[in-house]
């Protein structure tokens, strides 16, 4: 059976802080960017994370392109690292990474997906950190926990998941997070989001003014900075989708992807309003 997607099913989970809640009890995110000439996907996908709600985001960034990000960024902050194993070590402690956005289609980026494998964070892969793996899934699915989340487009879906779109949306997406054990959001007008366990939810409040370059890398900068704060990946998922389309109906005509997240606080306030009522 397939739910709605409706803010009623995991209003209550959203992770709102106390009086007494510190940075780091908000959770840590981390963020891989691409190289230099590619640090704009990074930069929304933490700035998003950071709205959402993600006590401490660092941006962690090949050695070139520190010198392009750091006038860019101010509280989100930033660390280079110069090989997947310094990767590796300096996403420890992290409570969830986003990884994909602009990172490059080559060796490299298969190789930093695999470093963070061990850290024990939950992994939101998006772009070209699903694109690489075509024809070599088995490679991506030795990495993934029951925790990690996977957001393709109808695209990158197809390069995972070959074929499966014949059989339906539907179909596809809940046998793909079978075969990957992973949470799947596959993006479109009505996103569907599948758990390893079966449950799969439709999305309904889509918005045309999505349809920009950057909001992809949005909303895997939003789940992942509810799944930092140890939100449950699968409603983690299903709550940024959702606000996502209310942020960008919130803002209507003239939406880019630098505005999704600065429209984040009046939907993320209007939220918590409702779960007080």
């Amino acid at each position: 059976m397939i739910e709605t997607n409706d803010p009623a099913i995991w209003r209550n989970f959203l992770p709102w802080p106390s009086a007494e809640t510190h940075k780091h009890a908000r959770g840590r995110l981390a963020v891989v960017s691409g190289k230099a000439h590619q640090t704009g996907a990074a930069r929304l996908a933490a700035h998003a994370g950071l709205r959402m709600g993600a006590g401490v985001v660092r941006i962690l960034c090949p050695p070139d392109a520190a010198s392009v990000i750091a006038p860019a960024v101010r509280a989100v902050m930033l660390t280079p690292f110069s090989s997947p194993e310094n990767l590796g070590r300096e996403a420890a402690g992290s409570d969830a990474v986003v990884i994909g956005p602009a990172a490059g289609l080559d060796d490299a980026t298969i190789a930093n997906i695999q470093a963070l494998g061990s850290t024990g964070a939950v992994l939101v892969i998006d772009a070209d950190g699903l694109s690489v793996f075509k024809g070599r899934t088995a490679e991506l699915f030795a990495v993934l926990d029951r925790d990690d989340i996977l957001t393709p487009h109808e695209g990158e879906f197809e390069r995972l998941f070959p074929g499966l779109l014949t059989q339906g949306r539907e179909v596809a997406v809940q046998e793909a997070a079978r075969l990957a054990q992973a949470t799947i959001v596959l993006k479109g007008a009505q996103t569907l989001i599948a758990s390893p366990d079966g449950r799969v939810r439709r999305n309904e409040n889509g918005s045309p003014w999505l349809a920009t370059a950057g909001t992809g890398d949005v909303l895997a900068g939003m789940i992942g900075g509810l799944a930092a704060q140890r939100m449950e990946s699968f409603d983690a998922a299903c709550a940024a989708v959702w606000l996502h389309s209310d942020a960008a109906h919130t803002f209507g005509p003239g939406l880019t992807s630098d505005d999704l997240p600065d429209c984040l606080p009046r939907v993320l306030s209007e939220m918590r309003s409702s779960a007080l009522d």
